[in-house]
């Protein structure tokens, strides 16, 4: 009897969390809006392919695809079309930090070079959280000399190693001092995942799979390495002289920590979902990521630990954002804290403006 009573109050249980879940959805005629309004866009925008992911309060409410993954072959996108992330997989690297952070296992405030030696001794401390915060000093692509270690290695794709990675750019000079002020760096996040991969005791890329993907459930996030064969790989476009042509395909491998990673739409969106959820990170791990960092002279900058951000936690005004552009590529993921509402936007053409579409689509969330 008393099996029975269990068995009964668990069936009610899971029957009343899926009426919840499924009350959880956007209006037809709101999604209706969303489709019309981002066709509108991509004719604007002359895009050719494009994925959207809807979150309303922490639930998927909508995922759409539009335009073509190979305009040559004329191959529509679908949801299981794989885009390139570019710098939204800088958060990935961010949660995976905070968490060997949360365990104790890393030390957000010691010098990098405690975990990582072969980065060269720079005359300054360089911590970990001004690595997340774009506030180490590094050099990106332009601001600054890069200087690349000349030597040979064993392997045909060094790189896959993030330690040897850093060989792309870690006889570079500092751009500023340490703290002195924000300066956007993805070799700064390559330096992260070496230290992220020393710390854990376990291949970056692994500690993305074990920490990030399976308790999300992402089943297609994988690193965007050139010499793997990926199914449903999109093909990139960007503008020359004012036409769409053929993106190049070069290897990101080199930068991982920065943006070398490839998903479906379905992926993104679940990786948002799970920021806003409340059992996947905790909520000591998200004040620290969406808070202001400063300068050191304490001046505010408007990013935090992995993400921009704007309005202050936990205030009702946060939002909390990544976006991406890289070869084949322009992403975002923007998450509204308030109404625990996100978009995601995922595209293979170079020049799209995704702001454009996650405001018209946020505005629709707002009116319902």
């Amino acid at each position: 009897m008393r099996f029975k009573l269990k068995l009964i109050a668990l069936l009610f249980f899971q029957l009343a969390s899926y009426t919840l879940a499924a009350d959880i959805d956007l209006s037809k005629s709101s999604k209706e809006k969303i489709d019309a309004l981002v066709h509108e866009e991509i004719e604007k925008q002359n895009a050719i392919g494009l994925a959207i992911g809807v979150i309303k309060n922490r639930e998927i409410v909508y995922l759409q695809k539009y335009g073509y993954s190979d305009l040559k072959k004329k191959q529509k996108v679908s949801l299981g079309t794989k885009f390139r992330w570019a710098s939204i997989g800088k958060p990935l690297a961010a949660v995976a930090a905070m968490q060997l952070a949360e365990e104790d296992i890393l030390d957000l405030d010691a010098d990098i070079r405690k975990y990582v030696p072969e980065f060269p001794d720079k005359g300054v401390k360089i911590t970990t959280r001004q690595l997340l915060s774009h506030l180490g000093g590094i050099v990106h692509y332009s601001n600054g000399p890069v200087i690349k270690t000349k030597r040979s290695y064993d392997s045909k794709n060094p790189y896959e190693d993030v330690i040897l990675a850093l060989d792309t750019f870690k006889e570079s000079p500092l751009v500023c001092k340490p703290g002195e002020k924000f300066s956007y760096t993805s070799h700064g996040y390559i330096l992260l995942s070496a230290v992220i991969q020393r710390g854990g005791e376990e291949k970056f890329a692994d500690q993305v799979k074990n920490r990030i993907c399976r308790p999300l459930k992402l089943r297609t996030l994988q690193p965007d390495y050139q010499w793997k064969q990926i199914t449903n790989r999109a093909k990139g476009y960007k503008k020359k002289s004012g036409e769409v042509i053929e993106s190049t395909d070069t290897d990101v491998s080199w930068k991982l920590g920065a943006g070398g990673w490839i998903s479906s739409i379905n992926d993104l969106a679940q990786f948002a979902k799970g920021l806003l959820s409340d059992d996947f990170i905790s909520e000591e791990i998200k004040k620290q990521m969406w808070c202001r960092q400063n300068t050191s002279d304490g001046s505010l900058v408007n990013y935090g630990l992995g993400f921009r951000v704007s309005g202050s936690f936990p205030e009702d005004n946060l939002v909390v954002e990544h976006d991406g552009l890289q070869e084949k590529a322009r992403s975002l993921m923007r998450l509204k804290l308030k109404d625990n509402d996100g978009v995601v936007i995922m595209s293979n053409s170079e020049y799209l403006n995704p702001y454009k579409f996650a405001d018209l689509i946020f505005k629709i969330l707002e009116d319902e």
